[in-house]
């Protein structure tokens, strides 16, 4: 009968020291953190992208958006690096052919969405908008997407021509296949 105490005792104070040491340099069960204070891990990005990971709150046109930062400021105005889009609602000038349908691509694509931003070299534009290239979560580029379309034509300002190739391949593309604005 003590033999089978014995035994008992001993698997115990095994168990025990196994779980004790668990909590010597790893987490064990008890050191996990609960779900409400594990924050929620932001998605990954597109591959060879570094960017900052926002939420879409208003389409300003068909090449400019406001976000608001998951680990930054609110209210952000974003400017595509790359391309322009006909104007829609720049002061004194006109709504231009293909305006609106390049701002209602730019909502189809982004309105309340989160995006991945990537920066390139400069940071701002002379109105104070920050310059990105937007990514969809699944990895679609939104300023080629939208020359892809033939909703924005090639705009390159250096330093900032990271893709520049890539834009000028979407475009011809459009041209060729006659979508939007190349439309015969």
């Amino acid at each position: 009968m003590f033999a089978g105490v014995r035994r008992v005792l001993s698997l115990a104070v095994a168990a025990l020291l196994v779980s004790c040491a668990g909590s010597a340099g790893t987490p064990g069960p008890s050191a996990t953190a609960s779900p409400a204070t594990v924050a929620p891990k932001p998605p990954d990005s597109p591959p060879g992208v570094v960017c900052d990971w926002a939420r879409v709150r208003s389409v300003t046109d068909g090449d400019t958006i406001r976000v608001d930062f998951d680990d930054g400021p609110a209210n952000q105005p974003v400017r595509y690096i790359g391309v322009d889009a006909p104007e829609t609602v720049a002061p004194g000038i006109p709504v231009q052919p293909f305006g609106p349908e390049a701002s209602n691509e730019n909502a189809r694509l982004l309105a309340g969405r989160r995006v991945c931003l990537e920066k390139d070299i400069s940071e701002r534009d002379r109105y104070s908008r920050l310059l990105r290239y937007a990514w969809l979560p699944d990895g679609t580029m939104v300023n080629e997407t939208l020359v892809l379309a033939g909703l924005a034509t090639v705009d390159t300002f250096p330093p900032d021509v990271k893709y520049v190739e890539q834009f000028t391949t979407a475009q011809a593309a459009a041209r060729e296949a006659g979508r939007g604005m190349w439309a015969p």
